[in-house]
């Protein structure tokens, strides 16, 4: 979401934080691709959006295909930009990649490495704790460091030179990272190269453009709205002041307690 408020600042924005359901990466992958379509059915369905990011690397990493075939509109995951970038990042070719536990269980990194890492040699570790700890804004913390030093151990063993960031609560911890793997390893994120994604759609023409001057940020959370608000802001920034909550029908239909009246059913959003 910051990538893309960096990059298109005119375009509406509509967030949506699982808050109530997460961390997704310990959940098992059907129960994650069904919370995956309730999200994506809401907000393109019923709020309206030209354009669905699926910016989460656990959900992206099982549901993205099943998502894009389920709607008409261009559906962004975070994995292929993010390995496009590790790749032209490498000097070595020994590529690094972390995430939680159900991305790296997926097998996505190691699927797609075939087709774009081609002969460069690709290393994956999960990381269980790290989305916990950045969510207690405990980001160079000693125990974080302990914890990394332990998790990212075979990585360094495997002598990487390029260490993509599976996992969109990683960046946060970036400089812990940098501090366990070395100065002469390369930490890649894969947020710029998936706006950039976007932006691609809007310049092609693939998708229209909100005109100047009427897009907004909105954000919307299915748990406790007051903590999302004050966490969210403190790691996205001034944007993030205030947020809605949202909610999920037992049987996949997305009901909304306030975003339904707030949101403009128009075709200049994006998700």
């Amino acid at each position: 979401m910051r990538a893309l408020i960096d990059l298109l600042p005119d375009e509406h924005l509509v967030y949506i934080g699982d808050t109530g359901r997460y961390p997704y990466g310990p959940r098992p992958a059907e129960e994650i691709r069904s919370f995956a379509h309730q999200i994506g059915r809401h907000l393109v369905k019923d709020v309206g959006c030209k354009l669905l990011v699926v910016a989460c690397n656990t959900a992206a990493s099982v549901a993205l295909d099943e998502l894009a075939l389920a709607h008409d509109v261009p559906v962004v995951g975070v994995i292929e930009p993010g390995m496009r970038a590790a790749v032209q990042a490498t000097r070595a070719g020994r590529i690094g990649v972390i995430g939680t536990v159900g991305t790296v269980a997926s097998g996505a990194y190691q699927r797609l490495a075939a087709e774009v890492a081609g002969a460069r040699e690709v290393f994956c570790a999960a990381c269980p704790g790290f989305v916990e700890f950045v969510e207690r804004g405990e980001i160079s913390s000693d125990q974080v460091h302990v914890l990394a030093e332990r998790l990212l151990a075979p990585l360094k063993e495997a002598d990487v030179d390029t260490l993509l960031l599976g996992c969109t609560h990683y960046p946060f911890l970036a400089r812990t990272i940098a501090d366990v793997m070395g100065e002469e390893v390369v930490l890649v994120s894969s947020a710029e190269e998936t706006a950039f994604d976007v932006h691609g759609l809007i310049s092609s023409g693939t998708i229209g453009r909100t005109p100047a001057g009427r897009g907004r940020h909105e954000f919307f959370s299915s748990g406790d709205v007051g903590w999302f608000a004050e966490m969210g802001g403190r790691l996205l920034g001034p944007e993030l002041s205030m947020a809605g909550p949202v909610s999920f029908g037992e049987a996949g239909s997305p009901f909304s307690l306030a975003e339904v009246e707030s949101l403009s059913l128009d075709d200049d959003l994006l998700a």
